[in-house]
């Protein structure tokens, strides 16, 4: 793995030791045990159940263990973590988002699949947080990339709300005619920090790969100079060109500008997440409940199967180093008890990863995700390492401003890809 090399050096890691866990050393003689959890959620209002559900179920097992979590900034976090857990001193559980950033990471984690056997059964979402076959997080929530699109704007430009458009002329008819009706823009776009492409690529692919194209993908075996995968990126272009785009996208940040521009009617439709920021919950509470839509891609090619792309969204972690390892895995399960995932999904609005809960009250969006998730594909770009994340990223932007060409790019992100 190559993971030690991107991360940073010890002297960051010197401003973080003293919030850092029992990692790697036993607690002292005669003291209770202590577990540390590092996170970016248990500081947020919207998590505060949660965390509770969560502790009084592992307080019922392990009375005598008291439980710290460290709410650690996002924008810093895996930097944080991983000078943390180089130096030994990191924490004994920690949230990760799945995909890349997890996998790059698997050589410092412990292998959860002899502990949670019966959680496998219950929960959905693995696959994000598996590598090589070894199953590294237990997953919280599901995050997926819907296209949401606003209603009242479809009202508004005098087209129906219910039938949102199945293939993209369709798709790029409806768009012109909100423009001229409604002065709406087609997309709210935010690629500021490059993660446009991203939601781009997985909410789009599945309207444009055939299915075992699509599968192949998620399976590592990508062709990306194919045809199919070539029109991704030129779709991707060809709506700045076209002008579907909010203006600027490459200095707008999708969190959570590209957002706002969305709830403020700026944009008709907007690509977000099912979880966190950017989801139904979050766009209701300016737009309204049943102005809120849910669509699939639209087709782009012959004999595409759009679905909903999704993944195992954020998972909790134990450390390889850490002192107390059955009590970690102990507390990962009760991070992922039934009870505390249920408080999360009523208070966050999050998808929980137990699709078993009980959504009633959600509105028509939250149906419309659930209803999808049961055919829904794992999203492109989550299979992806964060190297080739990272230059696709920066393609992206020249892809909208035009400095480098489809063919290129897709190119680079091939020799990327090979090189892992």
């Amino acid at each position: 793995m190559k993971h030690r090399t991107r991360w940073a050096t010890a002297l960051v890691a010197t401003m973080v030791l003293a919030a850092c866990g029992s990692a790697g050393s036993e607690s002292p003689s005669g003291a209770d045990d202590k577990l540390v959890v590092w996170d970016w959620k248990s500081g947020d209002e919207a998590a505060a159940a949660y965390v509770q559900k969560a502790k009084k179920d592992f307080a019922a097992k392990h009375p005598d263990v008291s439980v710290e979590f460290v709410a650690q900034p996002f924008d810093q976090y895996y930097t944080l973590l991983g000078s943390a857990m180089q130096s030994g001193k990191g924490p004994d559980v920690m949230l990760f988002n799945g995909g890349g950033q997890l996998r790059d990471r698997a050589d410092d984690l412990l292998a959860l699949d002899d502990h949670v056997a019966e959680d496998r059964r219950r929960l959905a979402g693995w696959d994000a947080f598996t590598l090589d076959g070894a199953v590294y997080a237990a997953p919280v929530t599901l995050q997926g990339h819907p296209i949401y699109y606003n209603k009242a704007l479809y009202k508004e430009a005098g087209l129906d709300p219910e039938q949102p458009a199945d293939t993209w002329d369709e798709f790029v008819d409806d768009c012109k005619t909100i423009a001229k009706e409604t002065g709406a823009k087609c997309l709210s776009v935010g690629n500021k920090e490059g993660f446009g492409i991203q939601f781009f690529l997985s909410a789009l692919g599945s309207g444009v790969l055939s299915p075992m194209e699509y599968d192949e993908w998620i399976a590592g075996e990508r062709n990306w100079t194919s045809p199919r995968v070539r029109q991704l990126f030129e779709l991707w272009q060809q709506a700045e060109k076209k002008g579907l785009n909010t203006e600027g996208p490459n200095s707008t940040a999708l969190f959570n500008d590209a957002f706002a521009r969305f709830e403020s009617g700026d944009a008709a439709h907007v690509v977000g997440l099912m979880s966190d920021v950017g989801h139904w919950k979050e766009f209701r509470e300016l737009l309204g409940e049943n102005d809120v839509g849910v669509m699939r891609a639209p087709a782009v090619t012959a004999n595409a199967e759009p679905s909903l792309p999704y993944d195992g969204g954020i998972g909790y972690a134990v450390a390889k180093q850490t002192a107390h390892p059955k009590l970690a895995v102990d507390l990962v399960r009760s991070l992922t008890s039934k009870d505390a995932l249920a408080a999360f999904s009523d208070d966050a609005g999050a998808i929980a990863s137990d699709t078993d809960i009980d959504v009633g009250g959600g509105g028509p969006a939250r149906t419309a995700i659930m209803r999808e998730v049961e055919s829904g594909k794992p999203a492109l770009h989550v299979a992806l390492s964060t190297k080739t994340l990272e230059l696709m990223g920066r393609l992206s932007q020249q892809l909208l401003s035009g400095s480098v060409g489809v063919d290129d790019a897709v190119r680079q992100l091939a020799d990327s890809d090979r090189a892992g």
